[in-house]
């Protein structure tokens, strides 16, 4: 049976950590399951970050999902993570979102639907792979492939989550012009709720940050429409 990727699945719940576990090795998928935070990063960094995508429940003992996360993207800055939680707020999701979550799952949930959504992250992935085109963005250089964003006056690189990545590709290639806000939410979130809607305004201003040592470059609200990348 061919692996479709490594997976790591920190959940507190061992009967639902076995069960995901379980339909993930059936769908092909290599899963090492840890129930808490702290044990599934030193599974992590033991690994030398070799998984493909992290699946994190929110609320666990010892070290809990967002902790986690922002452990893991110290090591890995790129690797996709889903959260899983039983939390619907939208002050968690958004939370969730800007401490470089890939997507957010509230329980309960189908787990087809779990498995569809790793299935498109990844395959988003491979299709960022696929291009190896860099990206001139006034003093800044993106590698789309890389993940990467390097300031070329000191060097400085900064490394991009997976949808971070995505969003500034879109932005690069309708360059000067408007980035449809919806086109973007079905294209990198799969859907336009409002939920994924505020999540993206997160990822602008991140994106806002990483480019402000070049006065020059503007990534600028289309009211209604979406977003311009000006350089």
């Amino acid at each position: 049976m061919e692996i479709k990727a490594k997976v790591l699945l920190a959940e507190d719940d061992e009967n639902m950590g076995i069960l995901l576990k379980e339909y993930l090795k059936v769908k092909s998928y290599d899963t090492d399951l840890y129930v808490d935070g702290e044990a599934a990063f030193k599974g992590f960094r033991d690994s030398g970050g070799m998984y493909d995508i992290c699946i994190l429940d929110v609320m666990m003992p010892i070290k809990d999902g967002y902790t986690l996360a922002e452990e893991i993207r110290q090591i890995s800055p790129g690797i996709p993570i889903i959260f899983l939680t039983a939390k619907s707020m939208k002050e968690d999701v958004l939370k969730g979102f800007a401490s470089g979550a890939d997507d957010y799952i509230t329980k309960p949930f189908n787990i087809d639907e779990l498995i569809l959504r790793i299935e498109a992250i990844l395959r988003r992935i491979s299709v960022s792979e696929q291009s190896a085109a860099n990206y001139i963005i006034g003093d800044y250089v993106f590698n789309p492939t890389k993940q990467s964003l390097v300031y070329s006056i000191n060097g400085i690189e900064q490394k991009l989550t997976s949808k971070e990545s995505e969003l500034l590709r879109f932005l690069c290639v309708n360059r000067n012009n408007v980035l449809d806000r919806n086109f973007a939410l079905r294209t990198i979130w799969n859907d336009d709720s409002y939920f994924n809607a505020r999540s993206m305004d997160v990822y602008i201003t991140k994106l806002r940050k990483f480019l402000k040592d070049d006065p020059s470059i503007q990534i600028i609200n289309v009211r209604g429409k979406g977003f311009k990348l000006i350089d």
